[in-house]
């Protein structure tokens, strides 16, 4: 006896795979986005979003400084983690390599990735230095980034 196959439609999940769409989710990755251009931090959530990413957004240094206070200031377990930071380099209170070089050498502090319009060889060596997971000089393409976030992720678990 031949029985029917169900028909469903598969969704792609942030792996790539494609899976059911009663599956159980992958664990989804928390991003903490920082950048002042208005306009760029809503395409990147926007993006990131749709890509299955939950993100939380800054608008400047100062508030990226304070989701990561706990990271910064204490080695206790941190209740607000993220898998990841993208920043913008230079931003009004605190530049995203200004955390850079100063996040602490802590197993659970999550990886950078620095985006900037002002990207030189100097910076760009700079950033190495410090241990940055990538850098994107503006203009980039958002998929480019977003494949390198997956990539990222999928080889920090």
């Amino acid at each position: 006896m031949m029985t029917a196959a169900k028909n469903t439609t598969l969704r792609t999940n942030v792996y790539g795979n494609d899976v059911a769409p009663d599956a159980e989710p992958a664990r989804r990755y928390r991003i903490l986005l920082a950048e002042d251009d208005k306009e760029m931090r809503t395409l990147l959530a926007l993006s990131l979003k749709r890509a299955g990413y939950d993100v939380v957004k800054c608008s400047d240094g100062i508030d990226m400084l304070t989701h990561l206070a706990a990271f910064l200031m204490t080695y206790e377990p941190v209740h607000e983690s993220f898998d990841l930071i993208i920043s913008d380099i230079r931003m009004p209170g605190a530049t995203g390599m200004e955390v850079l070089q100063g996040k602490p050498k802590r197993a659970d502090f999550p990886p950078m990735i620095l985006i900037t319009a002002f990207g030189d060889d100097e910076i760009h060596a700079k950033a190495a230095e410090c241990g940055v997971a990538a850098m994107f000089d503006k203009p980039f393409n958002v998929d480019e980034l977003l494949e390198k976030v997956k990539t990222i992720l999928l080889h920090r678990e």
